[in-house]
């Protein structure tokens, strides 16, 4: 390489002469000292070391190995005197530093792009601006609201600021104008698989740009060193009855990891409203990177110990550590690496009026840190109108393949779904309170069944394709459904089964772990934006009988 190359490439590594030191000893304390700046600029990396050996302008065979530049640089850095640099001491001190700073993997994804924080602050002032636009059109009318929007839910009633998502009634979410199969296009895949990665889908949510692979790649690195719980939550799950729900077990979880929210401590020591935000990210990306941990140690209440303190492996991404810890991992379960990647990605985020959703930025608005703010979301998403509809849709399917059996016709189908309707019950996994088309997260778990011909061979999943089909008709000549169709948890529950995720209660525990990637995106735009408390007028009804 050229003289000088290296610093044109990446001008954050300062140009190094070949020096002479005058002990094995010191030469190592010395490399190691600069190596540590090189690790820490290198996005943490110590596996850059030997990389960033050759942006040295010297090398064993060069003339410049045993002599002193004629006029060295005034940037460089000189010890004390001329020595070549050996590779067994390169070796030596990329060992020190080894030791010195563990990593959890031999994987090297540093990069000189942008990291994900550093990419939220080049945004942020363009969206400062744009609400300083919003802000002189205050008294503009965005619709009206109805005494059947106050009893109903708050149902169509657009009454609340949400950055990541946008659900419309006929084309589904769309992620910063991307639909889903635009996403599963563009987000990068993991190491192994071919789904996109729920930590690429949280990037968009937050930033409105794709990332690239090495700053998906780094982003999951850090998650995974930063999966590691304090000892007080191991003793809290350990204490749990057996007969607590795994959601109140998750939920409670992540309300004391409040003990590591730099947000309340920062709160509590006093800092500038506009810097809220950058503690929010911090205690997000902190949970984000400890809940797949957390609902681990739900599932697998025997093995605490084995769990909290499992290694994780850096060099690949959310969803593979989290089947790891789950106690599926191996190339064996290849498959439900890649549906648990697609389930994380397709569940993060569904606009903001969804109680999960909602939830959380209402408790985030009183300024509580994101721990007990997601929290709070997670008892919302435990409601059985929420979260648990896919194990409903599991229970409901198997109790229908017993009465019909495997070799069944469709009229045995079009019975058994009048037979639920006319005994006042409801189709679990069909119609949305929003869409009135096709879930797209339905059809895209169906396409991720239709590449794997185990999944097309297994009955229950052939039941479910076959009641996609005829309950829309049935449930439209019924008469009293707006959307007639399957949404997302008429296949989820059903896959989760198929892969041997076999225990129905965890289901919402999972979807609990995807749900954290859009409302802690939001609640971090919050901060940036600084959002006041929410605090809506409330009406009684005789108010409402005299409107």
């Amino acid at each position: 390489m050229a003289p000088g190359l290296g610093r044109r490439l990446n001008p954050l590594v300062p140009r190094v002469q070949p020096t002479c030191i005058g002990s094995s000893r010191s030469l190592s304390l010395t490399l190691f000292l600069f190596f540590s700046y090189i690790y820490d600029r290198q996005f943490h990396s110590i596996h850059s070391i030997p990389r960033l050996l050759f942006f040295v302008p010297f090398h064993p065979s060069s003339p410049q190995f045993n002599s002193a530049p004629a006029n060295p640089p005034p940037d460089s850095i000189n010890i004390q005197h001329k020595m070549a640099l050996s590779w067994r001491s390169t070796r030596h001190v990329s060992k020190i530093a080894q030791a010195a700073r563990p990593i959890l993997s031999a994987r090297n994804y540093a990069t000189a792009e942008p990291d994900l924080k550093t990419t939220l602050k080049e945004v942020i002032p363009a969206k400062r601006e744009l609400l300083k636009k919003v802000k002189a059109q205050g008294d503009d009318v965005i619709g009206d609201v109805k005494v059947a929007n106050v009893i109903g839910g708050m149902r169509g009633l657009k009454a609340m600021l949400w950055e990541g998502s946008v659900l419309d009634a006929d084309e589904g979410i769309r992620f910063h104008g991307k639909t889903i199969k635009d996403c599963q296009k563009e987000l990068p895949k993991g190491t192994t698989g071919t789904e996109m990665l729920p930590e690429a889908m949280f990037w968009l949510l937050l930033t409105g740009q794709v990332p690239s692979t090495g700053q998906v790649r780094a982003f999951s690195r850090e998650l995974a060193e930063k999966s590691e719980l304090p000892s007080h939550i191991l003793d809290l799950i350990k204490s749990f009855p057996a007969s607590m729900h795994p959601m109140t077990q998750l939920s409670i979880a992540v309300a004391a990891l409040n003990t590591e929210s730099k947000f309340a401590k920062a709160y509590e020591n006093g800092i500038n409203k506009a810097d809220y935000w950058e503690p929010t990210f911090d205690d997000s990306i902190s949970l984000l990177a400890k809940i797949p941990r957390v609902a681990a140690l739900v599932f697998r209440p025997g093995e605490i110990d084995l769990v909290g303190n499992q290694k994780l492996d850096a060099a690949q991404d959310w969803s593979h550590n989290f089947a790891e810890l789950l106690g599926k991992g191996g190339p064996e379960h290849a498959d439900f690496h890649d549906l648990l990647r697609l389930y994380l990605a397709l569940h993060g985020d569904h606009e903001g009026g969804n109680v999960s959703a909602h939830t959380t930025h209402l408790v985030g608005s009183a300024l509580s840190d994101p721990f007990l703010s997601y929290s709070a979301g997670l008892m919302g998403l435990a409601g059985p109108l929420h979260g648990l509809a896919a194990q409903e849709v599991l229970r409901w399917v198997n109790a229908m393949q017993e009465k019909i059996g495997t070799k069944f016709t469709d009229e045995d189908v079009r019975t058994y779904l009048w037979d639920t309707l006319k005994s006042g019950r409801v189709v679990p996994g069909y119609g949305h309170g929003v869409l009135r088309k096709p879930d797209p997260r339905f059809e895209a778990l169906m396409d991720f069944a239709a590449t794997r011909p185990d999944v097309l061979a297994n009955p229950v999943f052939q039941l479910v394709k076959k009641n996609s089909e005829i309950a829309p008709v049935v449930l439209t000549e019924h008469g009293k459904t707006k959307n007639p169709y399957p949404n997302v948890d008429a296949a989820s529950g059903v896959l989760f089964h198929h892969f041997g995720f076999q225990q129905p209660l965890y289901y919402t525990v999972a979807f609990g772990v995807s749900r954290a990637l859009g409302p802690l995106s939001q609640l971090i735009w919050d901060r940036v934006l600084g959002m006041p408390i929410e605090r809506p007028k409330s009406i009684n009804l005789l108010g409402l009988l005299k409107k």
